[in-house]
């Protein structure tokens, strides 16, 4: 999994560990249609988690002995898992599958089953798989913490990390050429509560074996906490642009107001327009640059993200949207100069909704962070009605793990977002517009700006051409006065037509 498994699980880790510690109690056990040989269907883990939602909740198996608890990261990389133990090792089915055992931070034992002509039967734990040394003793069995999927997704013969599934019920996928970087989850409840996160966990997950020649490969998974349990089905097809089918099925416990749909995870530490107090040689450090929404009216949105000095929670309400996601549109070294991270090839994350979502919000939150191994940006869809024990919500959507998602290819972009001194107290923000039709305006006409502000005062706006890009450039003062936050936005018009998306920034003091 590399050196950045640490910062994009060890949050969840942490906190799914809080969750489940303060309970020892014996371990619930993943339902009798889960046991060896037993028949699986579509609906059986919608079943289990319908079943288990009429219950109270009770934590896994997390005990383990200190041998594994008292790891260090790098301890815990040594316990590798043997690739010729691999599942469907051998068998030319396009796809392999690795395990991670149990430790470090990932103590939650997570049951693994695979579906072989639709019957499911366990995974045993196997200690030999995993280069161990003396912890484990004889006759041990510790179980898993989750799995990666490989494919020959860049190399025919060679497989490569495909996705992988670690950490409460976070998961991370790459396209064809990327590397790992921001995280998808299950289910969010209660991000940026006053009151403390609730993590919800994967207890359960049954892989389907796939058939020879087979572009895809299916994964089911029970997600489980104290406030609600869930059935997941994802149908994983890696390529340029690799794609998560989701099916969910969702069962509350408890009335859920705070629920996060298809919840996204990524870090932003600096870039160009939020660098004060950063002495870094670097241009950039993110994963992610900005949070992009298609919404229900045909407008694109696109919210540069930013690290705030206080945490930030932004809303952005619609009804039924197309689409949002967290995306790295800076795409060239140059615009990061770090040789090891290589964050021109983090993948961005698009969340396409297949059925109607109804009324609600995408919610984003921003929390200050001191450093890059902390992911500190959360994006998901809030739905408007809470969501009532007892019933049953389903979502279905589909995640792309790509360099960038195109959007409407007839609105220009805003590539850049940069931010400098204007005076003594104000802010001269520049914005580079490119892509679209914005090369295609005739050399004697200049878009129109649209520019609101929800407090202070704007001086100079300007719209010039860009021969560097082959768009438009965009830059005006901003003199904030006494106001500690401000929104702004922008838009470029040729006529009455929108030539770009709409550009949103939060400013605070």
């Amino acid at each position: 999994m590399g050196a950045q498994l640490r910062r994009r699980t060890a949050l969840a880790a942490l906190a799914g560990s809080a969750l489940f510690l303060r309970d020892t109690r014996e371990e619930v056990e993943a339902q009798p249609a889960a046991r060896p040989g037993q028949p699986f269907s579509d609906g059986t883990v919608r079943d289990m988690a319908r079943d288990l939602a009429s219950r109270d909740y009770r934590a896994p198996n997390s005990s383990l002995p200190r041998a594994f608890t008292d790891l260090s990261y790098d301890d815990y990389r040594t316990l590798r898992f043997d690739p010729q133990r691999s599942l469907w090792q051998g068998q030319d089915l396009g796809f392999r599958v690795q395990l991670f055992h149990r430790g470090f931070l990932y103590a939650q034992k997570v049951e693994m089953f695979e579906v072989v002509e639709r019957q499911a039967r366990p995974i045993p734990y196997d200690p030999g798989a995993f280069t161990l040394g003396d912890r484990a003793p004889p006759g041990a069995d510790f179980g898993y913490a989750g799995f990666r999927i490989h494919n020959p997704l860049n190399t025919q013969g060679i497989y490569d990390e495909l996705c992988a599934f670690l950490g409460a019920s976070y998961f991370r996928a790459v396209g064809r050429g990327l590397l790992y970087g921001l995280s998808a989850r299950g289910l969010a409840i209660k991000t940026a509560d006053a009151a403390g996160e609730e993590f919800p966990l994967f207890r359960a997950f049954w892989l389907e074996r796939p058939h020879a020649g087979a572009n895809s490969v299916v994964v089911h998974a029970l997600l489980d906490s104290p406030s609600a349990t869930a059935a997941f089905r994802f149908t994983i097809r890696p390529g340029d642009h690799t794609v998560f089918d989701v099916q969910a099925a969702m069962f509350p416990r408890v009335e859920v107001t705070a629920a996060g749909i298809a919840p996204l995870t990524s870090m932003f530490f600096f870039a160009p327009n939020d660098r004060e107090g950063v002495n870094d040689y670097r241009n950039a450090v993110h994963d992610s640059d900005g949070l992009m929404i298609a919404t229900s009216r045909g407008e694109q949105l696109w919210r540069p993200l930013h690290n705030p000095r206080d945490l930030q929670i932004s809303d952005f309400s619609e009804v039924n949207p197309r689409g949002f996601g967290l995306m790295q549109r800076r795409r060239d070294y140059l615009g990061y100069n770090d040789l090891e991270a290589l964050y021109e090839r983090r993948p961005s994350l698009w969340v396409e909704p297949i059925s109607d979502w109804g009324p609600g919000r995408v919610q984003l939150v921003e929390i200050p962070t001191d450093g890059e191994i902390h992911d500190n940006i959360v994006a998901y869809w809030r739905p408007e009605q809470p969501m009532r024990a007892g019933q049953e919500y389903n979502f279905v959507y589909r995640l792309h793990w790509l360099p960038v998602f195109p959007g409407n290819r007839d609105l220009a972009q805003f590539t850049e977002t940069r931010l400098g001194a204007a005076g003594r107290s104000g802010r001269l923000f520049v914005l580079d517009v490119a892509g679209g039709k914005a090369g295609e305006v005739p050399p004697d006409v200049t878009p129109t700006m649209e520019l609101s502000n929800s407090a202070g005062e704007i001086r100079n706006p300007v719209v010039q051409r860009n021969p560097q890009n082959g768009g438009w450039r965009v830059h005006f003062e901003l003199a904030p006065g006494s106001a500690r936050l401000v929104e702004l936005r922008v838009v470029l018009k040729i006529g009455d037509q929108p030539l770009t998306e709409t550009w949103l920034y939060r400013w605070t003091a």
